[in-house]
């Protein structure tokens, strides 16, 4: 079931065009991941997406009406968003950062009413933030903090959440704390949620019991995802693999070269074990179900045809979950 797309969507600043064209469809009640480097229009398009700012032509449609024409608390009963760098909270505490999710609910002179102050701990609850409802949001960790944000977007209780770039600035364990509540929130409260994010990939490939990670220029899907997507690699393969354009690793630092997204060019009639490891099972891309297995042999070259299945490939199974 689809709610929320977008047809021939134009949005850009002045005469610069920043998204061009874009029809796409957001699937309901999964996780969708908009991924792509720097400047390339992430952040834009959640922007028009939410009314946060106008587009120029074509449409956005959610429930089958333009968003366009929707009254703005209607609006913001369906949808929230949390935008990349959230306003300063200084000066207030949990609960009250909390309370300014209830705003489209509100009426007269804003009280709360004991509806919203149930829907405020509840969101509390589930973001596991219950106990800090009295502290100053100051005094709160990165991913506390982040945990917080996200709460008074459930407090706004719409079905659909957008998330620009919800992990940037946050160390690798607040990163999965966060990751791991929005994959909790989908699956146990069936939330639509849409991320953008500057997403590193890794390809990587085992061969006679070697470990290889690739740079921009050797086949298995690395054009497509380094030169044409413009995806980054991870710091450790691009000091390693880009120039040469492959590196021989072991599985003891794989973590170390391994992005937030894996594609594993994955030999069949060689030994794969390693996926049964400690080591493996426990890098991020492999918790957050990120790896995409691929057939080598399928993968294995750049030529016109092997290009066009590969990204047939990466449109099909990058970005949505």
């Amino acid at each position: 079931m689809v709610r929320l797309y977008t047809d021939q969507l134009n949005i850009g600043y002045g005469e610069r065009l920043i998204v061009k064209n874009l029809s796409v469809e957001i699937p309901d009640k999964k996780i969708t991941t908009i991924i792509g480097a720097n400047g390339c229009g992430k952040s834009t398009l959640l922007k028009a997406a939410t009314r946060i700012i106008s587009h120029q032509s074509g449409s956005i449609v959610l429930d089958g009406e333009h968003i366009a024409k929707e009254h703005t608390k209607i609006l913001a009963r369906k949808m929230a968003i949390l935008p990349q760098a959230p306003e300063s909270a200084s000066g207030l505490t949990v609960g009250e950062l909390v309370s300014y999710g209830r705003f489209p609910y509100q009426t007269g002179f804003g009280r709360l009413s004991k509806k919203d102050y149930e829907v405020i701990d509840w969101a509390l609850e589930v973001t596991g933030t219950i106990d800090f409802k009295f502290r100053p949001v100051d005094a709160l960790s990165g991913g506390q903090r982040q945990r917080v944000w996200i709460a008074m977007a459930l407090a706004q209780e719409t079905e659909i959440i957008f998330l620009d770039e919800p992990t940037t600035y946050l160390d690798l364990a607040h990163q999965l704390e966060v990751l791991e509540l929005l994959q909790k929130l989908n699956r146990e409260q069936e939330r639509t949620i849409v991320m953008g994010a500057d997403k590193t990939i890794s390809v990587v490939e085992n061969f006679d019991k070697q470990l290889y990670v690739f740079g921009n220029n050797w086949g298995r899907g690395t054009e497509i995802l380094y030169q044409e997507m413009k995806l980054e690699m991870p710091k450790k393969v691009k000091e390693m693999a880009l120039k040469a354009g492959y590196y021989a690793l072991s599985l003891e630092v794989l973590p170390e070269y391994a992005g937030d997204y894996v594609i594993f060019s994955k030999n069949t009639d060689t030994d794969n074990s390693f996926q049964q490891t400690d080591t493996y099972k426990n890098i991020p891309a492999v918790k957050n179900k990120q790896v995409f297995e691929v057939n080598a042999k399928e993968f294995y070259f750049n030529d016109p045809q092997t290009l066009e299945y590969q990204l047939d490939f990466f449109v099909k199974n990058l970005g949505s979950k």
